[in-house]
């Protein structure tokens, strides 16, 4: 098979926290027949992933390189950290980062916030993993302060977070290699930007409906007029015009001397 052969298919990566079902869906209502594959990829290597080809766009988590790749912030998450349900902090609504001076702050090899100082006091040991950094919290080992979707991914029945409102927050975007924008992650992008199926930005993957004609009603042709006919009187004859006849049937009839 060459690759002129090779049927159209789009993949996307996502890192972990990102929830891409809703565009997924709106894909598959729109390209029924280009399939659309999902890549999980950490996100320490969501940037290799779509550089080498292993994606043709990805959610990621900014920052990105911007002289490689094209970037559409979507979004920016809510920090929060994830604690023992007993513990002081579950009794707040939200706290800050120095509420937590007294607390060991778990800090993941694969964090995602751009921290200038980590809250709290440090651990010996770095967690290799997000979900490594969950388990000793629910050892009692200590807290850890994650965008809100990594809190939500790796729930557990023990556990609770909340708010903290000073701390580094995670920008989520569309992301895909500069040189590479095909028509396909043009149409990918169209979706996430909320474009119509048949807007005029980006590619068009639906021929629009023709408009039924102003001069004949969709469905069906007008009736064809009355030979003859030319105007607001065409059908009538005129009063007292010549080829007029009296009495004629469908004439008025002439006044009575």
């Amino acid at each position: 098979m060459t690759g002129s052969d090779v049927p159209p298919s789009f993949r996307l990566a996502y890192v972990p926290g990102v929830t891409p079902a809703k565009w997924v869906r709106i894909w598959q209502e729109r390209l029924p027949g280009i399939p659309l594959t999902l890549v999980a990829v950490a996100a320490a290597e969501a940037a290799g992933v779509l550089r080498d080809g292993g994606a043709d766009a990805g959610f990621v988590r900014l920052p990105v390189d911007r002289t490689t790749f094209s970037a559409i912030p979507l979004y920016t998450e809510t920090t929060v950290v994830v604690v023992p349900k007993d513990h002081l902090v579950a009794a707040a609504d939200e706290v800050s980062a120095e509420d937590l001076a007294d607390d060991i702050v778990l800090h993941p090899l694969d964090d995602t916030l751009d921290w200038e100082t980590l809250p709290g006091r440090p651990a010996n040991e770095r967690p290799a993993t997000t979900a490594d950094a969950i388990e000793l919290v629910a050892a009692g080992v200590g807290v850890l302060v994650v965008p809100q979707s990594l809190a939500r991914l790796h729930h557990r029945r023990d556990l609770t977070y909340r708010p903290v409102t000073d701390a580094p927050e995670s920008r989520v975007a569309l992301s895909w290699p500069e040189d590479a924008t095909t028509d396909l992650v043009e149409d990918f992008i169209g979706i996430v930007r909320g474009r119509t199926v048949n807007s005029t930005r980006g590619r068009t993957t639906a021929p629009a409906e023709p408009k039924p004609s102003k001069r004949a009603p969709a469905g069906g042709a007008r009736r064809q007029p009355t030979a003859g006919k030319t105007g607001k009187t065409a059908g009538k004859t005129p009063r007292g015009g010549a080829g007029g006849a009296k009495g004629g049937k469908r004439g008025k009839p002439g006044r009575r001397s």
